[in-house]
């Protein structure tokens, strides 16, 4: 299955979207480099670091602006029409999903041929590979709901 289907899968199942939600905002990490991660069962510390170091520029480049003036629109933003913010609001929402999903498959071509992590396996490696990794209990969290 390609990633993208697979993720929208994923995201449908209880508790996805709660625990990908916590880690981005509270321990800092890019969910699409995890779930990618998760899918393409990747443990292997160069295609991570590689993965990551794609996902840290384009997080910055693209993920980041989209995701703070989506946030930055849902609040009333006078004297701006509130029909016309929110729409505009959408269509900053459907970039950022573009983005997202550009993201995945990227990395998804960096991938082909890798694999063998389970779930909770590929999530602390991809973690460790960020940043600052986030707490096993949050990432063992989001695991549990992806099944």
């Amino acid at each position: 299955m390609a990633i993208w289907e697979w993720v929208l899968e994923a995201y449908a199942r209880p508790g996805v979207p709660e625990a990908t939600l916590r880690l981005q905002d509270e321990h800092g990490q890019n969910t699409s480099f995890l779930l990618w991660a998760v899918h393409a069962e990747a443990k292997d510390p160069e295609l991570l670091k590689r993965a990551a170091a794609a996902a840290r520029a384009w997080d910055a480049v693209a993920l980041k602006p989209l995701r703070a003036v989506r946030r930055d629109l849902k609040p009333p933003l006078p004297p701006f029409d509130d029909d016309a913010r929110l729409a505009f609001r959408k269509d900053v929402n459907r970039l950022e999903l573009e983005a997202e999903r550009l993201l995945m498959e990227t990395l998804e071509g960096l991938s082909r041929g890798s694999g063998g992590a389970a779930a909770l396996e590929a999530l602390e490696a991809a973690s460790a590979a960020w940043d600052r990794p986030a707490p096993a209990a949050a990432l063992a969290e989001l695991a549990a709901a992806l099944g």
